[in-house]
């Protein structure tokens, strides 16, 4: 990959909700006057498929359209093989941004670990680029992603100026809500899904097949520093995060106490 020499920001575009996904569109339309843009994206929906790769099978790829400041290609791969291919084969220069989404539903909290947008930003994150994921808490298709727009392309540009420490990309997730009383940074907030199993009828194999279903249950819904306190209460949550999942403190307990009494 050459070295951006060029003035305007040249970014790299994904989601996983398909290329022609209303969220995508979104960031199209916002970040094209004042980026050039090369897209590559799922040609349909890859929701939670997180860091998943396509090892055992080739993966198909189209130019859906090419014009001055905008080339789009679908793939029938993950998120993380649009953003490998792209790196690989498509980028005309080293991309000055990462961007993935903007994602039909929230990634906030636990949904983080599923999530293909995240791990399209995550990916970009592993390659030595900066990197930002966008999503909004509405799964509808056509969710309304007005109130959004003039918060995009600020965001990209913060991004850019200030650059991220390697192996960290920021996570952005936006309430559904007509407006946003402003933008809260905010660690992860601790939750998981339960229930996430509901049988399948079968007419001849009882037990035989599964629905994944479930809810999220709030561990610590009263933590006023996290994500979902933030978009509770109509906050746009930004959430640093980092790939290296070493416990520090762990860490150092571990070492600690190794020493003192090995295990042989």
């Amino acid at each position: 990959m050459e070295q951006n020499t060029k003035k305007r920001p040249y970014l790299l575009l994904s989601n996983d909700d398909g290329y022609d996904a209303r969220g995508l569109q979104t960031l199209i339309e916002c970040l094209r006057p004042a980026c050039d843009l090369l897209v590559v994206a799922p040609d349909g929906p890859r929701s939670g498929f997180s860091a998943s790769i396509s090892s055992r099978m080739p993966i198909a790829s189209r130019l859906v359209s090419k014009e001055p400041g905008l080339t789009i290609y679908a793939t029938s791969g993950t998120p993380v093989d649009c953003v490998k291919l792209g790196l690989n084969r498509y980028v005309e220069r080293t991309p000055d941004l990462v961007v993935s989404g903007i994602n039909h539903g929230d990634n906030a909290s636990v949904n983080a670990h599923y999530s293909g947008t995240m791990g399209a930003a995550g990916e970009g994150a592993l390659q030595g680029l900066p990197a930002v994921a966008f999503s909004l808490c509405d799964t509808r298709p056509d969710a309304d992603f007005e109130p959004l727009k003039p918060y995009l392309l600020p965001f990209v540009l913060r991004a850019i100026e200030m650059g991220m420490p390697p192996f960290t990309c920021w996570n952005i997730n936006f309430p559904k809500a007509p407006s946003f009383k402003g933008v809260r940074i905010g660690r992860m907030a601790k939750s998981r899904w339960v229930e996430e199993i509901e049988d399948c009828d079968h007419p001849r194999y009882k037990n035989a097949y599964y629905w994944l279903a479930g809810y999220c249950e709030e561990m610590e819904p009263e933590a006023d520093d996290t994500d979902r306190w933030a978009l509770y209460h109509d906050y746009i949550a930004l959430t640093p995060t980092a790939l290296d999942n070493t416990d520090y403190a762990l860490l150092r307990s571990l070492q600690s106490d190794f020493t003192k009494k090995p295990l042989l």
